[in-house]
């Protein structure tokens, strides 16, 4: 009797150390992510070292590559309304304290800006976001805010900010809610269910 429990004891722990391993956060994070272009690692944004694949942002079409238009355009840091291009923009983000120019870099218009001054990618975005945005960050790369997809123990694919919320009036419109569920024909609604 003893042996037999020694026997499942040596098999648990050998067991629990395989599926320990494989769960582990680098494997897990690592895994089938060769041809991925990882997340820059930048000054002052620890979790950046952790690689984290994204969709493209969605542009609107025809508006990227930024430097198209903007390369021989001499760089205008004012704050003003815009009156010749980008029109559709209404700029509600913090907008008394922030400019176009806090987070788009007047020097390469195909690069976003960290207050550290690192250049970064559209689609490494959600570091931008983060430095004001950091319990949200937090929850993001939890899986708790927003929406990835992938398999839990494998590669995952993370959406932007931007794929929910328009980064110059990130607040999320209201919506009407939908009607309550009706109960099935002959049946009636009790609430608490039945017996209660």
């Amino acid at each position: 009797m003893r042996n037999s429990s020694l026997s499942f004891g040596a098999i648990g722990i050998v067991m629990g150390t395989i599926l320990v391993w494989a769960c582990s956060e680098d494997t897990a994070e690592h895994a089938g992510t060769a041809d991925k272009k990882p997340a820059p690692k930048t000054a002052g944004a620890a979790s950046a070292t952790r690689e984290v694949h994204t969709p493209p942002p969605p542009f609107t079409e025809g508006i990227f590559p930024c430097s198209e238009c903007h390369k021989d355009m001499e760089t205008n840091p004012a704050r003003r309304d815009l009156t010749d291009e980008h029109t559709g923009i209404v700029f509600e983000h913090d907008s008394k304290n922030r400019w176009c120019l806090d987070c788009h870099n007047p020097g390469d218009r195909d690069k976003l800006r960290l207050a550290s001054g690192a250049l970064i990618d559209f689609e490494h975005s959600y570091l931008l976001c983060g430095q004001c945005h950091g319990p949200t960050y937090r929850d993001w790369k939890a899986g708790v805010h927003g929406k990835r997809t992938g398999e839990w123990n494998g590669e995952k694919r993370y959406y932007l900010c931007a794929h929910c919320h328009n980064p110059h009036s990130p607040r999320i419109k209201p919506i009407a809610p939908f009607p309550a569920p009706r109960p099935p024909e002959g049946r009636p609604f009790i609430l608490g269910g039945p017996g209660k």
